[in-house]
């Protein structure tokens, strides 16, 4: 964990070498510009990163006024089109709620917001292509623009999910505070992509990736299997009475696909 902990803060002082360089013009105005326009909207649909859920935390609604109206949703979990249709039909029954009126002849606005490259994009598209099938409605399908590097949505965009009553997702500009003081966070926003990859360098973000990896009980339970299984193979091969040259050569063929055995090759 020390190691890990000296990786995050290396990684950290480059976030302050580079003096917020992820904080630009366009997500200074689409920080503005979704602040316009929270008290406008009926819901607030806040996407977070499930790998890590308080890190991608959106920080301009921690004061946000009204928790009855802020969603939060966990993405990047390779969520099923069944479990994009629950979270639908969860949505219209929300609004339908809150409006509290048996005319649905109205219109009703969700905004989905986040960090960048937290998927919201995607999801917007998800809800607009499963909300027009299911409304048996006709015409072009709108698509908002997803990129695997963040910062790639510019403005403000809508898409119709539901019908009877109408209902829209606003898909927004991903945004970051301009100071991340916290090193760790800042690091685990660099590993999931959210702040591009020439802020911190590749290697950085390798090493803090592999670290974590290590420290993990999933590695370590892997690994411990590992050694098992070749314990158990050395004592088989050595019971044959082969010396430590055959042995080695002998296991050598035994893992032609394992990276490790190959490079020791």
């Amino acid at each position: 964990m020390a190691a890990t902990a000296k990786l995050a803060r290396q990684i950290g002082a480059l976030a302050t070498k580079s003096g917020g360089g992820w904080y630009g013009p366009h997500m200074a105005a689409a920080s503005r510009a979704i602040a316009e326009r929270l008290p406008l909207v009926d819901l607030v649909l806040e996407i977070r990163d499930a790998r890590i859920p308080l890190s991608s935390e959106y920080e301009q609604l921690r004061n946000y006024p009204s928790s009855s109206r802020r969603i939060i949703v966990m993405n990047k979990m390779d969520l099923a089109n069944r479990s994009q249709i629950k979270l639908l039909n969860f949505l219209l029954a929300r609004v339908r709620e809150l409006k509290r009126t048996n005319d649905f002849n109205y219109t009703a606005v969700i905004m989905l917001i986040g960090i960048p490259n937290v998927g919201k994009s995607a999801l917007a598209n998800s809800l607009h292509q499963i909300g027009r099938i299911s409304a048996a409605e006709k015409g072009k399908l709108k698509h908002a623009i997803v990129s695997p590097n963040p910062g790639e949505t510019k403005d403000i965009s809508s898409l119709k999910i539901g019908s009877h009553p109408n209902v829209y997702v606003l898909d927004t500009p991903g945004v970051l505070p301009p100071k991340i003081l916290n090193t760790e966070v800042y690091s685990k926003l660099a590993l999931t992509g959210s702040i591009r990859d020439c802020l911190v360098g590749e290697r950085g973000i390798a090493q803090y990736f592999l670290a974590l990896l290590n420290s993990s009980d999933e590695y370590k339970k892997w690994a411990k299997l590992s050694m098992n299984v070749n314990d158990r193979t050395f004592l088989d091969l050595e019971a044959e009475g082969l010396s430590s040259c055959e042995l080695d050569k002998k296991q050598k063929r035994q893992y032609p696909t394992d990276h490790t055995q190959l490079e020791r090759i």
